[in-house]
Parts: C-alpha cells; sequence; structure tokens
C-alpha cells in the first residue's frame, strides 16, 4: 500500500514522501494516529499545493529576517555603566539589557535568540550574534564605557 507521509518517520521518510508499506502497518499504525494519508492522486495534488504554500511561507519569513538583520547591523548601542579603577563593571550587562534596548528601538526579539558568550563584565567594544532565522543572525555591536 503506498502512503503519503505527514510527519517525519526515521524507518521510512521524510515528511511528503510517499512511500510503500505493508497494508496492515497503514491501516493499523500510520492511518490512525495521523503520521501518513493514503496516496490518491487528490490527496497528491492536496499535498502539492500545500508544498507550495509552505515554500512561499518560508521564503516570505526569510526575506523578513534579512530586512530585520540589516536593521540590526547597523546598530551600535553605547552603554555608560559604573564601573571601578581597572574597568570592571559593578554588575554587568546581559542579554536581557540588549532585548530592553532593542526593544526600545521598535525592534523586538526575545532575549533567548541574543547569544553573549558570557555577560559583559568589563568596560570596552563587545559584539552579540542574533539568531533571527535558522538561516539568518545579524551581529550587534555593544560599546560599554564607564559612567561619571
Amino acid at each position: 500500500m503506498k502512503v503519503i507521509l505527514k510527519e517525519n518517520i526515521d524507518t521510512l521518510g521524510h515528511i511528503g514522501d510517499i512511500v510503500k508499506v505493508a497494508p496492515g502497518y497503514a491501516r493499523n499504525y500510520l492511518l490512525p494516529k495521523g503520521l501518513a494519508i493514503e496516496a490518491t492522486t487528490k490527496n497528491a495534488k492536496a499535498l502539492e499545493h500545500a508544498k507550495r504554500q509552505m515554500e512561499y511561507k518560508k521564503n516570505k519569513v526569510l526575506e523578513q529576517a534579512k530586512q530585520l538583520a540589516a536593521r540590526i547591523e547597523g546598530l551600535t548601542f553605547a552603554l555608560a555603566r559604573q564601573a571601578g579603577e581597572e574597568g570592571k563593571l559593578f554588575g554587568s550587562v546581559t542579554n536581557m539589557e540588549l532585548a530592553e534596548h532593542l526593544k526600545a528601538q521598535g525592534i523586538e526579539i526575545d532575549r533567548k535568540k541574543i547569544m553573549l558568550a558570557e555577560p559583559i563584565k568589563h568596560v570596552g567594544e563587545f559584539t552579540a550574534a542574533i539568531k533571527l532565522h535558522p538561516e539568518v543572525s545579524a551581529t550587534l555591536k555593544v560599546s560599554v564605557t564607564k559612567s561619571e
């Protein structure tokens, strides 16, 4: 029996693949659990249509992520913090603070997408990677200075 997979199944294939399986496996496991649908011409056409729509949405989201990355690349944050004699900050600058500064600029990004190797604890120039999309990331420049 031929079925069209609706989910990734390790032993069979990926979403959208048309695979041949035993009739009992399809009838008793794949179809009732919603992991596959029967491979008829009607279902195959519906699958092609759904694939085209998903591809269009994916491209649209990718373009938006690229535009947002371009906006972020142009930004540089200058933060003034209290610091000791050797430039060590009292406290630190975290991804949560960077997310708040981005929000003030009109860019709404989840703080978990801002990647800092470790919180910024010294005066100086730093960069933070921001993961906007699996294929797109941006670099934010942060300048931390000593406040008077």
